[in-house]
């Protein structure tokens, strides 16, 4: 049978384009209220708001974030190479710019530690470009109440006239001062993506490369951490291998280690994990999780307080955190030149983080997304806060998991989160200041589990999909032992590079037919196959393209065990040597044989088949090669009388080999040439046998 294709409409993309500019260019009332509400969908869902239903949900899980979301905020602030206050800052923006902008009723939008660790290592690096010493507990340099007039201190004042800051901007003033230019910067990509519907970007991150982005991140600031655990001074280690070069520095220090805070990480580490095994196993009993974060804080600051653990053991604490708001301020525009390529990949894991989540929270609770106003929403959460001091934020995915559990119904929650972050910042923040830096690093660490226990998913991983795992192995790999911006990349590029291979050396497989039925399957695979006399059924599991094509043509004359070119030149070769004997009359062959003996002699034993059918069912398009790959075998095959049929062909693979003149001019060859059905071809093999 034959089926007729539909007669396309000819579309004018001209005419179309002009009157979809000229709907976006007109403007009305109508129109521009529509364009507000989806701006801010705040407008739409608040007024109708049903208090008496949600409000007890969102006020106990907005609670309970904020009360998570002090101590990690502070710890945070270690990552970020920056002073608490900016994290709190960070914080309390974040929700309150995703509460007006944000799509997803349940993401927890602030500060994550993987997007802190990208921007502590840019300002590390642009620290010490700067002059400044890395190490924490480094003198104050110019400008931070100094009169030094050293060579450290000129070199520092130097590099910052050369960056457009004033000679008076200090260490802490240089770092805010970086991370906000970043921070700009990567909101102003996101924003940027969304204006021209760039979210297929994410599609280029697959679950192994951010899986292993993710642990190999996590490695990075576990590393970061043991100097602060065990209270050793080491310098802040930048660039590739930093996490190799901090670990031979930690054992070659390992001597001058603070009694006072191993002892204190070892308790507040006993403490955290148990509290969170013990939350994990009772959590079904429990109404909201424990804030054992911050009962940890509370008891090891009264602790560190009256026991003047700074200055009878020297251990380092958080020091004097400021209350209020710091006046706004306007990242410098020649900081940003510096910082540009950094905000790229800063930009993209933040966006991808927080879409995957609210697709993920979406699915759960029944309603819908725009991923492009998530990334309009991530974006100005980057954007307005640094103008008041705050750097990269992005879903985290823990407090996000805590917000479902505890009742959370809309982003209400997270105003209420900010009010709390809100009181510690207008009163509470001093409270902090003989807070151990150990207890922070264990709060950090404690919070990895989840990235971390991907290493015991290896063997399941691996079982399921080696191609996958070994994609996860890099990435892990690059993220942890070079770079996580490197790390990244490297993910991304092998994980494409696995697919084209896949791609190159796809599966192929000569089938039989499934007795007494019209199916046909993999020969090598499955047992009791009749297989067709005097014909060959080839299958090829890849789209047929340049990358791929002497892979397609060796498979193929390897199955069916013939070479057309090789067989055509031993014809002529014996052609050649049957004209010379009949040129000298001599009607006998070297090998003693007549002519006609010869004759029959020209066809070799292994060619036992007149049919080939090509299964096209897993060609999923051609290029020009593809085309010109297949003209070539329907050629050479045909020389050697041997039919060449394609089956299970979709439309655009069809459409490919018309204009490639596969089928002639006319296409009147084509009904023979091309069927709907491997048992189709097979049976017209057989009525031309």
């Amino acid at each position: 049978f034959v089926m007729e294709r539909k007669t396309r409409v000819k579309i004018n993309r001209k005419k179309v384009m002009l009157a979809k500019l000229r709907k976006s260019c007109s403007c009305t009332p109508k129109k521009l209220k529509n364009f507000v509400m989806d701006f801010l969908p705040v407008l739409r869902w608040l007024p109708k708001y049903q208090c008496k239903e949600y409000i007890w949900g969102d006020v106990m899980s907005g609670l309970v974030i904020g009360i998570i979301l002090v101590p990690q905020a502070i710890a945070y602030s270690l990552l970020a190479g920056l002073k608490p206050i900016y994290s709190l800052y960070t914080s309390f923006f974040a929700n309150i710019i995703y509460f007006l902008m944000g799509t997803s009723r349940h993401v927890s939008v602030g500060i994550f530690s993987l997007i802190s660790l990208m921007v502590g290592q840019v300002v590390d690096r642009e620290l010490l470009l700067a002059g400044f010493d890395l190490n924490d507990d480094a003198p104050p340099t110019l400008g931070d109440g100094s009169l030094q007039n050293d060579s450290q201190s000129n070199t520092t004042a130097f590099n910052l006239t050369i960056a457009g800051m004033n000679a008076e901007c200090g260490k802490e003033c240089y770092a805010i001062g970086i991370a906000t230019a970043l921070t700009f910067v990567a909101g102003v990509y996101q924003v940027l993506m969304g204006v021209f519907r760039l979210g297929f970007v994410s599609m280029y991150l697959s679950e192994s490369v951010l899986d292993g982005f993710a642990t190999g991140a996590s490695l990075t600031i576990l590393t970061a951490q043991v100097k602060y655990l065990i209270g050793i001074k080491i310098p802040r280690s930048q660039g590739h291998g930093m996490l190799v070069i901090t670990w031979i520095n930690v054992f070659r220090n390992i001597s001058q280690a603070n009694l006072c805070d191993v002892i204190t990480s070892a308790i507040c580490i006993v403490v955290l994990v148990t509290a969170k095994e013990l939350g994990d196993r009772y959590k079904h009993k429990l109404k909201f999780p424990l804030p054992t974060e911050l009962l940890v804080i509370v008891v090891a600051t009264l602790v560190s307080h009256y026991g003047k653990l700074n200055e009878v053991y020297a251990s380092s604490v958080s020091g004097a955190i400021p209350t209020g708001f710091i006046p706004p301020k306007v990242p410098r525009f020649n900081l940003m030149l510096r910082v540009a390529v950094d905000a790229l990949p800063l930009a993209i894991v933040s966006f991808v983080f927080t879409v995957s989540l609210s697709e993920m929270c979406a699915k759960k609770y029944a309603y819908t997304i725009r991923a492009n106003q998530e990334m309009f929403a991530v974006g100005f959460c980057n954007i307005i806060p640094s103008f008041f001091h705050c750097f990269a934020t992005s879903a985290a995915l823990a407090k996000t998991l805590v917000k479902t559990s505890t009742g959370c119904q809309t982003q209400v929650s997270g105003v209420i989160s900010a009010m709390v972050v809100l009181l510690v910042l207008l009163f509470l923040a001093p409270l902090f200041y003989s807070l151990q830096k150990c207890v922070l690093a264990c709060i950090i660490i404690v919070s990895l589990r989840g990235a971390l226990r991907k290493f015991r998913d290896v063997p399941a991983r691996y079982h399921v999909n080696k191609v996958d795992t070994l994609v996860w192995v890099v990435t892990m790999s690059a993220s942890a032992l070079i770079s996580t911006e490197v790390g990244l990349l490297v993910g991304i590029v092998f994980s494409m590079l696995c697919v084209v291979v896949r791609t190159q050396r796809p599966r192929t497989a000569l089938l039989g037919q499934i007795q007494d039925t019209s199916f046909y399957e993999d020969d090598s695979e499955y047992e009791n196959l009749c297989s067709v006399p005097k014909v060959k059924i080839f299958r090829f599991e890849a789209p047929l393209y340049y990358a791929n094509r002497n892979y397609f043509l060796k498979s193929l004359y390897r199955l069916t065990n013939l070479d057309p070119n090789l067989e055509a030149a031993i014809r002529k070769k014996s052609e050649k040597k049957e004209k010379q004997h009949l040129k000298k009359g001599d009607h006998t062959t070297a090998n003693g044989l007549g002519i006609r003996e010869t004759t029959l002699q020209l066809v070799p034993k292994q060619i036992d088949f007149q049919a080939l059918v090509v299964d096209c069912s897993s060609i999923s398009f051609l290029d020009t090669t593809g085309v010109n790959t297949l003209k070539e075998i329907l050629k050479d095959y045909k020389d050697l009388n041997i039919s060449v049929l394609l089956a299970c062909c979709n439309p655009s693979v069809i459409d490919s080999l018309k204009r490639g003149g596969y089928f002639g001019k006319d296409f009147g060859s084509m009904q023979e040439m091309l069927f709907y059905s491997i048992h189709n071809a097979v049976q017209f093999a057989k009525d031309q046998q």
